[in-house]
């Protein structure tokens, strides 16, 4: 089955975020307006963007335009993407615009507006046009759009990935979908400060992040787990496919699935296992041919995240590259010790078999600022995995290892292989453990990549520039290629209750 979307006309009077956010910066009280509300076109009045003169301002805010898309036709869907990837660049291009200037702004806020942010409002509300226009060759055109092309700066102020998700902007924050899922909440956090992040006051190699503050000790940290207890008729089996750690270092800066045909669609380094073929031009043909690194031949998945860096000062083969120091990815990369990629079954019930080419997410790669509604990171470190860090890194004592981990969703909508902000088409479980009406269980990938660094700060994963490195960004994508016959043993394996590897 290939990709299929539902036309819906418009965004229809949809409000989007249009509150202040006050953070306390180095200068004071700051009022930045990062969003303006869905009926306010390009000619409307700017966001407010006023803050004290000397107040450090960290990074750019801009709304995530494929977050507020309506279902985009098939025959735009490639236009579309392109689009998106465009607008990520443009915004990539305006941080390190902003970053070798960030002194004289925060001294001249007018500075800010001249020479940053209103030629990005210019190039993204251009941008914007060229979407809805696509659209609007086979559906309704949408509406609002336009007052999504405003950004903003904001603050990070060492609180601003604790309790509210790390958006740093007030009165717009969903629950997110990983409480449902044993991820770690902010429970335990003490808010503890750790010192010796390399360089910059604490900002990380190159002033771009972590903080001291985004590490927390895991041994201050509450247990935070509770595992929902199976019922009768739970499908209680799992399967476990190797396709090792990426000893063989394949990566690249590409997302298939977000940024298809766009070179440097990620703007930061994915480590890959499973399928060789993968890169920003691979069609579904592609990977069903393409090699794998599964022991299981019959797996020709790919699995892809984040790589890893020490921030050591060790200049990676990358250091010059899209991708790695030319978005603000420094470091040496590491390879995981350990990657467990593991399919489970549902609490409540039996699973069916994913469709082929099915394509996941999980987590958000721009949850700094787009607020945690869709972050699903989970950190920790072995010994302690029953507690669970969402928006902090974990130091570990000695002898004990990092931890990434994610649990994948794991309801479908029976549909469609991908949807237009490539999430929808899929689901969470309900805290019960059902799936949402209209949507069938499918094994749940689960996902452990574990990491033999020093203890202590020093370690970051990669991200768009302007995300500064936070761990409630870190993210995970899969791509199901599995043949029939492996899937189907996949799912009696699961609902029959056997552990198969």
């Amino acid at each position: 089955m290939g990709r299929t979307s539902r036309k819906r006309s418009t965004l229809a009077n949809r409000a989007i975020v249009a509150s202040a956010a006050l953070i306390l910066g180095g200068g004071g009280l700051v009022a930045v307006n990062v969003y303006a509300s869905a009926g306010e076109g390009a000619s409307g009045s700017p966001p407010d963007r006023s803050w004290n003169a000397g107040t450090q301002m960290s990074t750019i805010d801009c709304p995530d335009v494929g977050n507020e898309l309506p279902d985009v036709p098939d025959e735009a869907r490639g236009e579309v993407d392109r689009e998106l990837a465009a607008m990520d660049t443009q915004i990539t291009d305006a941080y390190q615009q902003f970053a070798d200037r960030k002194d004289e702004i925060s001294r001249d806020p007018n500075l800010a507006e001249n020479a940053v942010l209103g030629p990005l409002k210019d190039k993204r509300t251009a941008s914007i046009e060229r979407i809805s226009t696509a659209i609007e060759r086979n559906a309704d055109r949408p509406e609002g759009l336009d007052g999504l092309a405003p950004c903003g700066l904001r603050a990070d102020d060492g609180n601003a990935s604790g309790t509210d998700g790390g958006s740093g902007r007030a009165g717009d924050q969903a629950d997110s979908q990983g409480a449902d899922q044993g991820q770690g909440q902010d429970g335990g956090q003490d808010g503890s400060q750790v010192g010796g992040q390399g360089g910059d006051n604490g900002q990380g190699q190159q002033g771009n992040g972590p903080e001291a503050s985004d590490f927390v000790d895991i041994q201050s940290v509450q247990p935070n787990v509770n595992k929902p207890r199976p019922r009768r008729g739970a499908s209680r089996g799992s399967f476990t496919t190797d396709c090792g750690r990426n000893e063989n270092g394949k990566f690249n800066p590409d997302n298939v699935i977000v940024a298809p045909g766009v070179s440097n669609g990620a703007h930061h380094m994915h480590d890959y296992v499973g399928n060789q073929a993968n890169d920003a031009f691979a069609g579904d043909d592609d990977l069903a041919n393409g090699d794998t690194t599964c022991r299981n031949q019959g797996d020709r998945s790919t699995y892809y995240w984040p790589v890893l860096r020490l921030q050591n000062g060790t200049a990676e083969n990358d250091a010059a590259a899209d991708g790695g120091g030319k978005d603000q990815n420094v470091g040496e990369i590491q390879t995981p010790s350990q990657v467990t990629l593991k399919f489970v079954g549902n609490p409540t019930g039996k699973v069916t078999a994913m469709p082929r080419f099915l394509r996941i997410i999980t987590g958000d790669a721009k949850a700094f600022t787009n607020g945690d509604a869709n972050a699903n990171a989970s950190w920790s470190c072995t010994g302690f995995e029953n507690r669970q860090l969402k928006d902090k890194y974990p130091i570990c004592p000695d002898g004990s290892q990092v931890v990434r981990s994610f649990a994948f969703q794991s309801c479908w909508d029976r549909q469609n292989t991908d949807s237009a902000n490539h999430r929808t088409h899929v689901a969470f479980a309900q805290a019960n453990g059902r799936c949402p009406n209209g949507f069938k269980a499918i094994p749940q990938l689960v996902q452990r990549i574990v990491y033999d660094v020093p203890p202590g700060p020093g370690f970051a994963v990669d991200s768009f520039p302007e995300q500064l490195h936070k761990p409630v960004t870190d993210h995970g994508d899969f791509i199901n290629v599995f043949d029939d016959n492996l899937m189907k043993k996949v799912v009696s394996c699961i609902n029959g209750g056997r552990r198969c590897r």
